[in-house]
């Protein structure tokens, strides 16, 4: 996961010309992405299984539907769900992208995979992983390498534990509101942040140094894919974005660019992403003692057979101690290689070992050994899983429409907000001037269609429809729904939510702000009638 990433750092062997085919963790560069907890949880089974019982095929339940898809629950339900049941406000939503461009190996699994899967079952957080294929033709001009890697990587992720229905598991290009986002925030970014990015730097670089004009090589997609990362983390409002200290640059200009487009439209629509920092995570080193990467050609693929593993294992670079002298294990790629698969009692045997002289040959069987352990399983896994491309696809297509239940709405009020409108659209402001200044009062008033549904309508002073319900087949539905808009009153977030359960299918996208401010203007009087009223 080395390289140019989309977002992500690249030293300057990353320059303007490299193309490392590298699985590539999201504005978090290398091999080592951090995430999870620096001591490495293991996990069993996990993941999902291939083949159902009939018992577990009954009890499964599909990826729920966004609230507007769900037409036949009573109204009723919806008010609950968007006015009390807040499950999720006080998690942390913690988003990690991997680039679809290469093939997992041993370094993605401890550096990256391993402790994500662990740091997917917290309770206190959200996870979002996501595959990032838009990233990947930054740096990857061969389609069929994406979208093979794009199912290798879906693969290695669920054959390792992830459980797609604890998570959000999506592909980047299911999600159109990213890219929409991305030109949202590419009008509000300044040129002069882009020039210091790290990658475009390190391109301009290595050309000056070669002799070349300073954007030779250097297309658009790299200078303009922070701005891509600043979307993909934005879009879902994530707080936390675990990444290596050389990666802070790109969540700063994350919170730059969020921060610039909260200020322009004068309302917090972004909350500011933070890096974190995982000190600790394992970096491991590749068959020639460097760090393992692609880059350098001393990976060792993460689901190889069995003997072929053994073979690349066998292949890695010691030193010329023969067996019965003493090896440290201070510097040893072998040994820090069985140390990331190994107990802390295992560890303390090999280190004994070393220091009793055990031949480089046993010692290299000795690490097979371990690592085929852990990998058996999770090849198994991975296997069948490869050979089920529809069963991934069906997973990343549920994942997407549990996403966009999110992003949806959200984008629908970003638009709003830099006057992406209808032309019938009242922007909030005006709406809260017209009442301040005296104006008529907005209205809400309920109505019975030939068809015998039961509908109600905002409209404001001037007579403009903010809102016109879907049907309702019970008068106490449509009811519940807009004395409960009535008492969200100016809480936009709680109107957006209702506006799920109670606006027609083809006008989800309606902007919440106006019917807000109209709805705060209708709470007030009534606040303030039966003050009066008391007295």
């Amino acid at each position: 996961m080395d390289g140019q990433r989309s977002g992500g750092g690249q030293g300057k062997q990353g320059g303007a010309q490299q193309v490392a085919h590298d699985a590539s963790p999201v504005g978090f560069g290398a091999c080592n992405a951090r995430l999870g907890p620096a001591g490495f949880e293991r996990f069993g089974s996990g993941g999902i299984r291939l083949h159902p019982t009939p018992m577990e095929s009954r009890r499964r339940r599909p990826a729920a539907a966004p609230r507007h898809a769900q037409r036949h629950r009573p109204a009723h339900a919806g008010i609950r769900s968007a006015v009390q049941d807040t499950p999720t406000m006080h998690k942390r939503r913690i988003l990690t992208g991997i680039t679809t461009s290469g093939t997992p190996h041993l370094g993605n699994y401890v550096g990256a995979v391993r402790p994500a899967i662990a740091a997917s079952r917290r309770e206190d957080a959200e996870s979002f992983y996501f595959l990032a294929d838009y990233h990947a033709l930054i740096k990857c001009g061969d389609p069929a390498r994406v979208q093979r890697s794009t199912l290798e990587i879906a693969a290695t992720w669920l054959a390792c534990g992830l459980d797609p229905d604890k998570v959000f598991f999506y592909r980047q290009s299911d999600i159109p509101e990213i890219p929409e986002l991305t030109w949202l925030l590419t009008c509000v970014t300044a040129k002069g942040l882009l020039n210091r990015a790290h990658a475009y730097k390190a391109a301009v670089d290595a050309n000056t140094a070669a002799g070349e004009d300073v954007d030779a090589g250097v297309s658009a997609g790299l200078y303009m894919y922070p701005v891509l990362m600043a979307a993909d983390i934005l879009i879902f409002n994530a707080h936390e974005v675990p990444v290596g200290r050389d990666q802070i640059q790109h969540i700063e200009m994350a919170r730059d660019i969020g921060q610039r487009f909260n200020h322009l439209y004068a309302e917090e629509y972004f909350t500011l992403p933070e890096a974190r920092i995982e000190e600790n995570v394992a970096t491991l080193p590749g068959t020639d003692g460097r760090k393992m990467s692609k880059s350098y050609n001393n990976t060792i693929p993460l689901f190889e057979s069995p003997a072929k593993l053994r073979s690349a294992i066998m292949g890695i670079v010691t030193d010329s101690r023969a067996p019965g002298e003493a090896k440290d294990t201070e510097g040893s790629n072998l040994f820090a290689l069985y140390q990331a698969f190994a107990t802390p009692a295992e560890t303390a045997s090999m280190r004994a070992v070393f220091a009793e002289g055990i031949g480089w040959g046993e010692a290299k069987q000795k690490l097979y050994e371990r690592i085929e352990i852990e990998l058996a399983p999770l090849r198994e896994r991975y296997d069948a899983l490869m050979t089920r491309p529809e069963r991934i696809e069906d997973l990343l297509q549920a994942g997407a429409a549990k996403a966009r239940a999110r992003t949806q709405p959200f984008i629908a009020r970003l638009r709003h907000a830099a006057g992406i409108r209808r032309l019938v659209d009242a922007s909030a402001a005006t709406v809260t001037a017209k009442v301040g200044a005296g104006a008529a009062l907005p209205q809400l008033k309920s109505y019975r269609e030939a068809d015998g549904k039961f509908h109600f309508k905002l409209s404001d002073g001037d007579g403009t429809v903010l809102l016109a319900s879907r049907g309702f087949d019970a008068p106490k539905e449509a009811g519940m729904l807009s004395a409960a808009l009535i008492e969200a009153g100016g809480d936009v977030e709680a109107v957006r939510a209702l506006l799920l359960d109670c606006a027609p299918a083809d006008e989800l996208a309606l902007p919440a702000e106006p019917i807000a401010a109209a709805l705060a203007a209708l709470k007030a009087d009534r606040l303030a009638k039966a003050q009066a009223k008391a007295r």
